[in-house]
């Protein structure tokens, strides 16, 4: 399995679509059929493989995202349905309206990756078990020294207050996981990493999986054929968000200005 997985133009048969479990190999182009992702684990997709920068950036533009705890071997996920956040669509709460007129916020994109990857896994740990062991920070922090993974830190006069982390390519965002650590902390992160998106050609954010929290800031669910069409249109080929990095290469904090839309 060394090929991009291209839409079909007719939907297949219920046999050429059933479900089955990919072992990864050695290849860092292995690429598993989305529409034969399992129902039970629903969107469990394949197993194995490795966290090499390669393979990461390969399986993320076809749209799968590794989640798993360890000893166990690394799960490659691919659900039915994708939640999504289209970033002019971000839902301004009353309570952030309030925060971000109030208080003297700042932002900055990888003020401290490994700091932000880090929070998420501890405060994870703390209160229900993390997947983001030793290996997966690794990883990841590979990933945002070749240009691929980015954080985004806000910070209440001068604290970081919050922040989230995840894997820029082309006119997408993959959001891996976030943190507050003060009040509507991720929320403002959130907040003004959308109002950039024109800036950085970001036209969707891959929120992966539901949560209340993340549909009550806009996030829509997605069908896995409409997310697989809009990865084919906005990732045509692997390459990195250059503006991202440009914006990210700015050595001080940036003040946050509150404007209502």
């Amino acid at each position: 399995m060394k090929s991009v997985f291209i839409m079909p133009k007719n939907r297949p048969s219920q046999t050429e679509n059933r479900p089955e479990l990919v072992l990864l190999t050695e290849s860092v182009l292995d690429t598993p059929d989305p529409f034969k992702a399992l129902l039970d684990p629903e969107g469990l997709s394949a197993v194995g493989g490795d966290l090499r920068p390669e393979r990461l950036i390969h399986l993320y533009q076809h749209g799968f995202f590794p989640w798993y705890s360890d000893p166990d071997p690394i799960l490659w996920w691919h659900p039915l349905e994708r939640c999504t956040l289209v970033p002019s669509k971000f839902h301004e709460s009353r309570s952030l309206k309030k925060a971000l007129k109030k208080n003297e916020w700042t932002w900055k994109i990888n003020a401290d990756f490994s700091r932000t990857i880090n929070t998420c896994s501890q405060l994870r740990a703390d209160a229900e078990g993390t997947w983001i062991s030793n290996d997966v920070i690794n990883a990841y922090c590979t990933l945002n020294q070749q240009g691929y993974a980015f954080s985004i830190e806000a910070f209440l006069d001068g604290e970081l207050a919050g922040g989230f982390y995840g894997v820029a390519m082309g006119k997408m965002f993959f959001g891996e996981s976030m943190f507050s650590l003060k009040d509507n902390g991720s929320k403002v992160a959130l907040w003004q990493f959308c109002r950039l998106a024109q800036e950085l050609g970001i036209e969707l954010i891959d929120c992966q999986v539901y949560s209340d929290h993340l549909t009550s800031l806009g996030a829509q669910m997605m069908s896995k054929a409409s997310f697989v069409r809009a990865l084919q249109d906005l990732i045509p080929t692997p390459t990195q968000n250059h503006r991202l990095i440009a914006v990210a290469g700015l050595k001080t904090v940036m003040p946050i200005t509150y404007v209502a839309v």
